[in-house]
């Protein structure tokens, strides 16, 4: 089984191969690639020093799996050359995700949208993959007509940029900015470009890949994105309208019964999804579980995740996993 990370020396990349080591997956020949300013460097995995070597290096390998996190324009330039070799690539950046041939994969959600002709598989962005998680079951037995979502996303979330522009600004020191605001002691509504029609580039991302991960144009989504001086750990207001009647606690065992989903929901002892318990783990967390009396079938949910992990690398090793256990890849 031969693995490839590419961008291996990133946050998210780092983080893969963490996960991947986790989870035990089997690895007869591991390939760590990056940009060219990181060639060279050496990664430690499973008690060994591998060297860093190009994205051309890795492409030469001709490896089984292709785990991307180098973002989307290294993503468009090397992923079809991985797969027109019959490597399977996972990428965790934009560049794919709404393509129609690429599955957008959520494994708890979706895995069956993989099949042997799928070369190029989309990870989601975090921020939907927490999201459709606790809403999948949901919307599998109610329907759901409409998603009002407004997020609270951590600095990891951009990246060590996002780290050290916070981590600065609470030392006192001049940080190199990478906000267009500093973001110590502050709230920023706003997580990438924004478009034309007066959303981010992050928000449309949350429209777009609910509507495709749960196989349903007709869902009506509304996000806001934020950005908030937390480490790591990204927090959501869900609101949801269903499509019918539904009884409160059939929805709670519906949210619970869904693999990767624990809930923490007991107000009385102040207990509720925090960010601190939700980094380091995989788990999604869901909380706050009400019902919403301003309209018809309307219920209310609070979801936290790690946006580094099942927002990212646990869910691309999950995706590995399955192209190994079903026998896509030998």
């Amino acid at each position: 089984m031969r693995i490839a990370v590419v961008g291996a020396t990133g946050l998210v990349g780092s983080k893969i191969l963490q996960v991947l080591e986790e989870q035990k997956v089997r690895i007869d020949e591991l390939t760590v690639s990056a940009s060219e300013r990181s060639v060279g460097r050496e990664i430690a995995f499973k008690g060994k020093t591998y060297r860093v070597g190009s994205v051309e290096d890795a492409i030469a390998r001709r490896p089984d799996i292709a785990i991307f996190s180098a973002g989307a324009a290294a993503s468009r330039q090397y992923a079809p050359r991985f797969a027109v070799n019959g490597t399977f690539v996972i990428d965790n950046s934009s560049a794919w995700r709404m393509e129609p041939n690429v599955p957008l994969v959520v494994p708890e959600i979706n895995v069956d949208t993989i099949t042997s002709e799928t070369l190029i598989i989309a990870n989601p962005n975090c921020s939907t993959i927490q999201m459709v998680m606790p809403l999948e079951p949901l919307h599998r037995v109610y329907g759901i007509k409409r998603i009002v979502v407004s997020t609270y996303q951590s600095v990891s979330g951009s990246g060590q940029k996002g780290i050290n522009q916070l981590k600065a600004e609470r030392a006192g020191e001049t940080a190199l900015s990478f906000y267009p605001h500093p973001i110590d002691l502050n709230v920023l509504p706003h997580i990438d470009s924004f478009l034309d029609n007066g959303y981010t580039k992050e928000e449309m991302k949350m429209v777009n890949e609910t509507r495709k991960i749960l196989r349903d144009e007709r869902i009506s989504v509304n996000a806001t994105t934020v950005r908030v001086p937390v480490w790591g750990g990204h927090s959501e207001s869900v609101n949801v309208e269903l499509g019918r009647e539904y009884d409160l606690d059939d929805a709670r065992a519906l949210i619970a019964s869904m693999p990767g989903v624990v809930m923490l929901d007991d107000p009385a002892h102040n207990l509720y999804p925090m960010p601190r318990f939700a980094e380091g783990v995989d788990d999604v967390f869901v909380g706050r579980i009400r019902r919403d009396f301003s309209i018809e079938n309307g219920l209310n949910l609070w979801i936290v995740s790690d946006n580094l992990r099942k927002g990212a690398a646990t869910n691309a090793v999950q995706i590995a996993k399955y192209l190994i256990e079903s026998k896509l890849v030998n």
